[in-house]
């Protein structure tokens, strides 16, 4: 199974998907932009990895993807 991690004001929300289920895939797909055009910055990891690589387009081989939502201040 894939994650979304995705982070919030609370902490985080974790949505796993099967990317070789179609349905899931495309709703993994529409998070992912969605997200991404709302101004969070996606990361992604496979497993086993320490470090996160900063992507702009949706992945399917990568196990996880953290987003980020934008840094907001004044």
């Amino acid at each position: 199974m894939r994650k979304h991690l995705i982070m919030d004001p609370t902490g985080h929300s974790t949505i796993e998907f099967d990317a070789t289920n179609t349905v899931e895939l495309d709703a993994a797909m529409e998070r992912f932009t969605a997200l991404t055009k709302s101004g969070h910055a996606a990361a992604t990891r496979k497993a086993g990895e320490t470090d996160y690589k900063v992507v702009k387009k949706f992945d399917q081989t990568q196990d996880e993807t953290l987003f980020v939502p934008a840094m907001k201040g004044g």
